[in-house]
């Protein structure tokens, strides 16, 4: 099986299911690097923490840890699908309230998607992309050809 890198973000009102998430799929996570923006990334450092305390046979996580997303973090993690080192993006997203830094959240949603980054923006989503016989092979998404952009003619 491939290590696989998976962001992890949050907004406020969906960080409590997706430290929940991280918990019941500690099993499936501890073979992966996480990479999560600030305050998502303390959080499940904490989750992982106390569930490392109750079971010594749980090996810890490697997680790197951006800054918060309205403080750049989001446009870290794009940088980091731009540099392909992300395979997957787990992006809880809350859809009921407005984000001062929507700008930043679309843009990394675009990059996501222009490159070809598997992504679920709910733990439905998710529950489907970790249970995937996809989740545990050597799959990686098709690259992306950018030639023909970067050639075109400019008038």
């Amino acid at each position: 099986m491939e290590t696989k890198t998976i962001a992890l973000v949050a907004h406020d009102n969906c960080k409590r299911d997706l430290i929940e998430w991280v918990r019941f799929n500690q099993a499936k996570l501890i073979d992966h690097n996480l990479v999560c923006t600030g305050t998502t990334g303390r959080l499940v450092v904490e989750a992982l923490n106390t569930s490392q305390e109750k079971d010594d046979s749980i090996v810890p996580v490697k997680i790197k840890r951006l800054k918060s997303g309205p403080l750049g973090g989001d446009q870290q993690l794009g940088a980091l699908i731009a540099e392909g080192k992300i395979d997957i993006l787990i992006f809880f997203w809350d859809p009921m309230q407005p984000q001062a830094h929507d700008v930043d959240v679309k843009a990394l949603s675009r990059i996501a998607v222009l490159y070809n980054i598997p992504t679920a923006n709910n733990r439905a989503t998710a529950d489907f992309m970790i249970s995937s016989m996809l989740f545990e092979g050597d799959y990686k998404a098709d690259p992306v050809d950018f030639q023909s952009y970067i050639n075109r003619e400019l008038k």
